[in-house]
């Protein structure tokens, strides 16, 4: 992290007024170089707030998902396999395309960027969250769910107030990981103009052809974003260890 930060004093604070270097450009000592620091950053709100909301809609419905995988039906076993497998093998560019721009045409139903690159996002990463629920759930031993059904509780009761609590401890680092992944996937959505940290970086090059100095601002914007994040995903880990 340290690393990092001082990468980042240098490009900004160091090299950064050479005009033979173009560190100028996202430089905040100069007027343009500001301006066009701020245009990057805001970005951030909208990569965010897309990434929270697609990882807790994914959430839902890889719950949903994840519960026929545990009923002893086969039918009801080979749909959940079946859906995983399928939404896996689609690649997320591919997904995001094909919602914003296939969809509309097939049904005549057509969604902003905004609400396309969710759905994507949130379909794409459901399978994923399909599995960690999966393996969370069957992480808890079998005399759990025997002693709900002793005390009368029928299926949900006893996968939501014997099971759930415990299978958590197992499900939120891993969920935390995948939000991880959340917000490096989230600048596909870009390509479909969300204007999101990727999409302000092109805009930018665009316009200032300077594409060296401006995507490793990105990178480097991506990369403080990912280790916060994983910072706070291990803090959760060693106190759910610590339980």
């Amino acid at each position: 992290m340290k690393k990092i930060f001082f990468l980042s004093l240098f490009l900004l604070f160091s090299s950064c007024t050479g005009q033979e270097l173009g560190w100028f450009i996202i430089s905040p000592n100069n007027i343009e170089g500001l301006t066009n620091l701020k245009f990057l950053l805001s970005g951030l709100s909208t990569t965010i707030y897309i990434s929270v909301v697609s990882i807790v809609i994914s959430m839902i419905l890889g719950f949903i998902v994840a519960i026929p995988s545990l009923a002893k039906n086969k039918f009801l076993t080979y749909i959940n396999i079946g859906y995983v497998e399928i939404v896996r093998a689609i690649p997320l560019l591919v997904l995001i395309l094909w919602i914003y721009y296939g969809l509309p045409i097939m049904t005549g139903i057509s969604f902003s960027p905004f609400i396309s690159g969710i759905i994507a996002l949130s379909i794409s990463e459901s399978a994923f969250q399909a599995e960690i629920f999966r393996a969370g759930i069957n992480s808890i031993k079998k005399a759990q769910w025997e002693a709900g059904s002793s005390l009368g509780l029928n299926f949900f009761k006893r996968l939501r107030l014997v099971i759930l609590p415990q299978a958590i401890k197992n499900i939120l680092p891993a969920i935390g990981n995948q939000f991880v992944y959340v917000l490096k996937m989230s600048s596909l959505v870009s390509i479909i103009g969300i204007g999101d940290l990727t999409r302000k970086a092109n805009e930018l090059v665009v316009t200032t052809y300077r594409p060296l100095e401006i995507y490793t601002f990105l990178i480097l914007e991506y990369l403080i974003l990912i280790l916060i994040v994983s910072y706070f995903v291990r803090k959760l880990e060693k106190k759910l260890k610590n339980e």
